[in-house]
């Protein structure tokens, strides 16, 4: 007695699939040969990469907000001075 039914056929999803299967290996062994075993991507260079990029960016946010506090403080710095001098010349009295 057989495993396999009757009337077995090949329809359009098998043959997807085994050409689809066909391609990742044909991809995977060309990524091999071409950039070598310790150029390949792999998941945990993936991850690394990510954990990278996230610290570039925490490090370029650290950055613009130490620039936007020094521009807030030399803003206000700058407005401290215009009211002294305005205080100052309202202070002295008209001749």
């Amino acid at each position: 007695m057989s495993t396999s039914g009757p009337n077995q056929t090949i329809d359009f999803t098998t043959i997807s699939r085994s050409v689809a299967s066909l391609a990742v290996g044909v991809v995977h062994t060309l990524e091999r040969a071409m950039a070598g075993d310790g150029r390949m991507r792999t998941a945990r260079g993936n991850a690394w990469e990510a954990v990278c990029a996230d610290r570039a960016r925490a490090a370029q946010r650290r950055e613009l907000d130490r620039l936007v506090a020094e521009l807030a403080a030399a803003r206000a710095a700058a407005g401290a001075a215009v009211r002294e001098r305005r205080d100052a010349r309202d202070a002295t009295p008209v001749s």
